[in-house]
């Protein structure tokens, strides 16, 4: 592993204001010049953080490189709504020890020691440095090799989270879209039992622009989900035809 790596920085401005926007900037130049974070109240003790440069240009493409090559990844059999099929993206799970056990879908993934990927550790004390007060525990990583991979409709609400999860997605390599939509109501809602694999269909005309967001997640982004963001709302990374090349995400949890 190259000594560079332990010098990898985040690069990041104060937040701003979701009504400012800055006008983009080339790719070549993104290494250079920092990205501000934007934060989204999504009303109801919601709310969700997004940071377009968090990683510099360069060194998100060693992290890639490093997570592509070492992570020992895996293509699990998954159970939704009793029927069984290959999940739709790559996954490895990596926590600390003695923590309760993650299971989703029917499987149940092996925990990987934080010791044995020392560049995940150095990215989560990037993460923890931008989030002053967090303290993850755990990591869920997930590789999508093209446009074909994706995540259906979930919430991360599983219950060793706790009712208000901080939950911080960072991203490496191609740009994908990531997809939030306001719950159904209570009475027409159907008690998740684990992720929705199916495809995420078009955007429903019935939910108003305030139900739903978009956010192009960018190489070396981060992204941030608080407060009650698993129990009111739904995520998803889409299909994408133009996604030729593979994108690598991260997702930091605290299990409690």
């Amino acid at each position: 592993m190259s000594g560079s790596l332990s010098k990898l920085r985040t690069e990041h401005d104060p937040v701003t204001d979701p009504g400012k926007s800055t006008a983009p900037e080339p790719e070549n130049e993104t290494a250079d010049k920092p990205k501000k974070a934007v934060v989204l109240d999504l009303g109801n003790g919601s709310q969700v953080l997004h940071m377009q440069r968090f990683i510099s240009y360069q060194d998100s493409w060693k992290y890639f490189d490093y997570l592509d090559k070492n992570i020992p990844w895996t293509r699990p059999t998954i159970t939704v709504f009793a029927r069984s099929h290959v999940q739709p993206r790559d996954t490895c799970y990596v926590a600390s020890v003695g923590l309760t056990q993650l299971a989703y879908s029917g499987y149940q993934p092996h925990a990987y020691s934080w010791d044995e990927f020392p560049p995940l550790k150095e990215i989560l004390d990037l993460v923890h440095k931008v989030l002053p007060g967090s303290s993850f525990n755990s990591l869920l990583l997930n590789r999508y090799k093209g446009g074909n991979d994706y995540v259906g409709w979930h919430a991360d609400d599983e219950k060793l989270y706790g009712p208000t999860p901080q939950i911080a997605s960072v991203s490496f390599g191609c740009d994908r879209d990531f997809l939030l939509k306001k719950k159904p109501s209570k009475s027409v809602q159907v008690k998740s039992t684990g992720r929705n694999e199916g495809p995420p269909s078009k955007r429903s005309k019935k939910l108003s622009s305030s139900d739903q967001h978009t956010f192009l997640l960018k190489h070396g982004s981060l992204l941030v989900m608080s407060g009650y963001t698993q129990r009111d709302w739904l995520h998803s990374v889409p299909k994408r035809a133009k996604a030729e090349s593979a994108r690598i995400n991260l997702t930091f949890r605290r299990i409690l």
